[in-house]
């Protein structure tokens, strides 16, 4: 099941409406965190997770509870050590998830262990290990996206996943050999990173760009374009944000996923919101159709720079948070 935006209207009717109503019109808002009150605000119909931000939840006092919940079930597991902590990660992740799910009508996305991104038969594994505990729950897999890192490996894993019914999100995605290499596989939805490249460029510049010109933003209209002038059914949602004029220059994109510091911005504003990115226009696009094979992907991304190195960052501070999490874990059970 593929759950789309939602159908473009009349801007007529936008008058007195909140710059987010707005935007939920021509956009499928997506929360972008693990806060379940922030979740509930903003009524986003799908919300994404990921290990950074799970990390963030578990050190607050009203989160920890499910820490230890989840910690308190496998008293007396056969395993012990970073094989416990590991599986209890993944439990803590479910769980997370499951809670979302009471939420939002739409997905939860929960992401596979980063430091799997180069490992395909360990990525499938463990996508099939989540969705096992989702639907061990009661949750049908429609409503949970796998994500993934959009390494080589992390696309051959999604691959394999999507034939079996367990659809994917490609995140930590940077460009557009990544995208187009994560069409060809087939994959449910794409994350590329907005804020992310708009942090390199910034810092290799040093100009603060806005509206039009920000890289991230002209990256996922490229990708954007390319998708629609091509007719690939993977829908686009623009991640990592750093300011609401990101935000609004993606407007008609098929999903964004948001911080609730902007969705608080944007629903205290009641500025009009112009649809920038719109299928028929993308269609009349000159953009040459590429495909790829792994020696080419990989060319491809390592004479991107800014994919490579942002990639590699993703992964790293990803992976990072989930040893932070496995040494809480550790010190608990």
């Amino acid at each position: 099941m593929r759950v789309h935006g939602a159908p473009w209207r009349n801007y007529s009717r936008f008058i007195m409406a909140s710059s987010l109503d707005q935007l939920k019109q021509m956009t499928t808002v997506v929360s972008d965190t693990g806060d379940f009150e922030s979740i509930k605000a903003y009524k986003p119909q799908d919300a994404t997770t990921n290990p950074s931000l799970i990390f963030r939840a578990v050190e607050k006092p009203a989160y920890r509870p499910i820490l230890d919940e989840v910690i308190a079930k496998n008293k007396g597991s056969s395993l012990s050590g970073k094989k416990l902590a590991a599986k209890i990660v993944d439990e803590l992740l479910v769980a997370f998830g499951l809670r979302i799910l009471e939420i939002v009508p739409g997905r939860v996305s929960t992401e596979v262990d980063a430091r799997l991104s180069f490992d395909v038969e360990g990525s499938v594994a463990k996508a099939r290990e989540l969705i096992g505990l989702y639907e061990k729950a009661g949750i049908s897999r429609e409503r949970v996206l796998i994500k993934l890192a959009s390494t080589w490996e992390g696309i051959r894993a999604a691959e394999i996943c999507e034939k079996e019914g367990i659809f994917c999100n490609m995140t930590l995605l940077f460009s557009l050999g990544q995208a187009i290499a994560s069409a060809e596989a087939g994959v449910t939805l794409i994350s590329p990173f907005v804020g992310r490249i708009y942090d390199y460029y910034k810092k290799q510049t040093g100009i603060d760009y806005q509206g039009a010109e920000d890289p991230g933003v002209e990256s996922v209209r490229q990708i954007f374009n390319y998708y629609k002038k091509f007719d690939y059914d993977i829908e686009i949602m623009g991640a990592s944000f750093r300011n609401v004029s990101q935000i609004l220059e993606l407007a008609g994109c098929d999903l964004l996923t948001i911080s609730p510091n902007f969705l608080d911005d944007l629903s205290k504003s009641d500025a009009p919101v112009v649809q920038k990115l719109i299928p028929e226009e993308a269609k009349k696009s000159s953009i040459e159709r590429r495909s790829f094979d792994e020696k080419s992907f990989r060319w491809d991304l390592n004479q991107d720079a800014m994919a490579t190195d942002k990639l590699a960052e993703g992964i790293r501070v990803f992976g990072a948070d989930i040893e932070k999490l496995e040494k809480i874990i550790l010190a608990s059970v």
